[in-house]
């Protein structure tokens, strides 16, 4: 088998859609019509995926409106807008909501997606979801009267869990587990103690899944990626990378490219990964607009098979193109050319370590 290649998730939405998402914003279009928008997005953006020989595609995360972090709670009415805030280096800041009263449900599931996905795509397809610990993040300070903390968690772990769950058992190639708020939480908390609480609590999800179910979910860590910046690049991989491994998960999605010091992260990942952990890497950077070579790409994995096992090693990129909705920083035909190129260098890679 040649080195596996998995993209991340999201590509920037077709322009028909960003017209649909304007028009239902501002109340010219009811959500039937936005629906019919995601779907013609998606079976679009399927195709052209598959165009790029990629032979794992994900949906392009059309449908996930707004963003890839708050799908699971598109239309509930307990929410506060005015919630907690990310900051980018760009200077924008995105906020995310509150929960006013419980108990906690998702309104919407990941596997939802799958149903388009895996009728129209001729690949595997892979399903991406927000991690309980990103969700946590949506319970307030101040507390809510009979609804404490500790019932939050127990029901967004359920939730959380089933998320997961119902993707594997549609179909999905793998599942996923978008974790940007690792590296984050260094950046809030740097004692470590706020990472520690959420790799704890998405173990309590992942330890409810078998060795074998275990093998086909992952992790994606990255400093964040909004309008071609981050929240959290400047933080030291070095305080994250040895906690992230402690997560039951058989894979690990780790951003790398756009890494000053790649070789210095990849003696971190080699004394503390797993034996049975495969490590895709990084090879593109979405927020960078020049276009990688399949060269490029080819040497930065021969670089990390000098660390990582080749039967244990993959390729990806180093974030999705557009997790949030609105963000048009990158074109669909740049996304689509880099994944391309990640597709061609990979194979250029197998076939020089023989695989």
């Amino acid at each position: 088998m040649p080195i596996p290649t998995e993209p991340i998730g999201s590509i920037p939405r077709t322009e028909s859609l960003f017209v649909a998402f304007e028009k239902f914003n501002a109340g010219e279009v009811q959500e039937d019509i936005l629906k019919q928008e995601f779907e013609r997005a998606t079976i679009e953006t399927i195709r052209l995926f598959e165009e790029t020989g990629s032979p794992v595609i994900s949906d392009g995360e059309q449908r996930k409106y707004s963003s890839f972090w708050t799908y699971p709670i598109y239309g509930l009415k307990n929410l506060d807008p005015d919630g907690f805030e990310v900051p980018f280096k760009a200077g924008h800041i995105r906020k995310f909501p509150l929960i006013l009263s419980g108990p906690f449900r998702y309104s919407v599931y990941a596997n939802s997606f799958l149903d388009v996905s895996l009728k129209h795509a001729k690949v595997p397809v892979k399903q991406a979801v927000i991690s309980a610990s990103a969700l946590s993040l949506m319970y307030p300070t101040a507390g809510i009267s009979n609804y404490s903390q500790e019932e939050f968690l127990e029901d967004l772990i359920i939730e959380n869990e089933k998320d997961i769950r119902q993707c594997l058992q549609k179909g999905a190639h793998c599942v996923q587990v978008d974790f940007t708020e690792g590296r984050l939480a260094i950046k809030i908390d740097p004692s470590g103690d706020f990472l520690e609480n959420f790799i704890e609590m998405n173990n309590l999800v992942l330890d409810k899944f078998s060795e074998s179910e275990r093998a086909k979910i992952g992790i994606h860590t990255c400093p964040g990626g909004d309008h071609d910046s981050t929240h959290s690049a400047d933080v030291d991989y070095a305080k994250l990378l040895p906690s992230l491994f402690e997560l039951l998960a058989g894979n690990f999605y780790i951003q790398l490219s756009s890494e000053k010091d790649r070789a210095r992260v990849l003696q971190i990942i080699k004394e503390n990964r797993k034996p049975h952990q495969r490590i895709f890497v990084g090879v593109i950077n979405p927020i960078s607009p020049r276009l990688e070579t399949p060269e490029e790409v080819c040497q930065q994995i021969l670089e990390a098979a000098k660390y990582i096992p080749v039967d244990k090693l993959g390729s990806t990129d180093d974030c999705g193109f557009s997790p949030f909705c609105d963000d048009r920083s990158t074109t669909r035909e740049l996304a689509f050319a880099k994944i391309r190129a990640r597709v061609l260098g990979t194979q250029m890679a197998s076939k020089i370590l023989g695989i």
